[in-house]
């Protein structure tokens, strides 16, 4: 027993797995990424709005299919896809003020937001391991930033300060939105947050593509450039439909920490790829945020016991449960009459019964 609760569970296995492949996604939305920009491609709203078009299809119609009331309030995940969408603006757009170097490393304040935030609205509690797990992985990706600086590989930006506050800027945005999906995710459908969070995301990114009007009119569109851009939209909707299911396992702290790793990945890409040569303290970085997430894993939620946790995601379902029946009297008249007659057939069973044993007693 102690074994499952302080050793790596299955779940804790599958969530570094699911964690890993969520941050290989998002290596290779940077490098396609990279790819437009060589191709003077810079429309970065226009390539999320594919994505959330993509969402928006696939799972709105599974919802349609499968025809259940909603359990969340359509205006919950308005603001969740405008979060969403400024979060994804706001970074892409700091890098045209600051370096990359700067991004990397004002991105990790994504993690403590989300602590403080799953602690104050989700009510998390968390085991000291896991705090430490949470500071190894951030040591290591501060040994990623003293590699690059050891390889002069950093430039100031046009403007480092405007830069960095829209880094912190969208990597609170970032935080808000994990944290949303977490909780949707646990008190209400995931197939319903993934079609409403594309509907949504849609609507503001059609809106904000505005602002590009200019870089899409300039693009010379061949082969060689809508590749990647369909490639970039495919990666984010695979990494969006992998997202909800790590948040279900593990939260979106361990999201948020698995994804340290992206640039790890990416030097690998680089050394087996392109056959660059990388800073050996990479490898460090690696091994370090590798350690970091096992740590993680290993030193569970502790969040009371499992059926406290399990009470919490009921009760909040009943909130949403609740406030649909509001919406839909209908359906309440229906659910009311269901359990009246089921009321009906186990007193008519408690009669049958009594009447037996009157029975065998005579």
């Amino acid at each position: 027993m102690m074994n499952c609760q302080e050793g790596l569970s299955k779940n804790s296995v599958v969530g570094l797995g699911l964690g890993q492949f969520l941050s290989l996604l998002i290596t290779s939305t940077g490098l396609l990424s990279s790819e437009l920009a060589k191709k003077g491609i810079n429309a970065p709203t226009s390539q999320s709005f594919l994505n959330y078009i993509l969402l928006a299809l696939v799972y709105g119609g599974i919802m349609l299919y499968r025809r259940k009331a909603l359990k969340a309030k359509w205006y919950y995940y308005v603001l969740l896809g405008l979060v969403d969408v400024e979060a994804n603006f706001l970074v892409v757009k700091a890098y045209q003020y600051t370096s990359i170097t700067s991004v990397m490393l004002l991105d990790c304040w994504s993690i403590p937001c989300v602590l403080l935030f799953t602690w104050f609205f989700l009510k998390t509690k968390y085991r000291f391991k896991k705090l430490v797990g949470v500071v190894i992985c951030i040591a290591g990706l501060v040994i990623v930033i003293f590699s690059d600086v050891h390889s002069a590989d950093r430039a100031s930006g046009s403007n480092p300060i405007k830069g960095d506050l829209l880094v912190i800027a969208g990597a609170t945005l970032y935080a808000v939105s994990n944290v949303g999906e977490e909780f949707f995710v646990k008190s209400a459908d995931r197939v319903e947050l993934m079609s409403f969070l594309g509907i949504f995301g849609a609507i503001v990114s059609a809106v904000q593509i505005i602002l590009e009007r200019s870089e899409l009119k300039s693009i010379h569109w061949s082969a060689g450039a809508a590749l990647p851009f369909v490639g970039f939209s495919v990666a984010m909707f695979l990494f969006y439909s992998g997202v909800p299911i790590l948040l279900k396992i593990s939260g979106s702290t361990m999201l948020n920490l698995s994804l340290l790793t992206s640039d790890m990945w990416a030097v690998l890409i680089r050394i087996f790829a392109y056959h660059e040569k990388v800073d050996w303290m990479y490898f460090v970085a690696f091994a370090v945020v590798t350690a970091g997430l096992i740590v993680y894993s290993v030193g569970d939620k502790m969040e009371e016991n499992p059926a406290e946790v399990g009470d919490e995601e009921v009760e909040q379902s009943k909130h949403f449960d609740e406030e649909a029946g509001m919406s839909n009297p209908d359906h309440n008249f229906a659910s009311s009459s269901a359990v009246e007659k089921d009321e009906l057939a186990s007193n008519d069973d408690l009669k049958k019964e009594r009447r037996k044993k009157i029975l065998t007693k005579k």
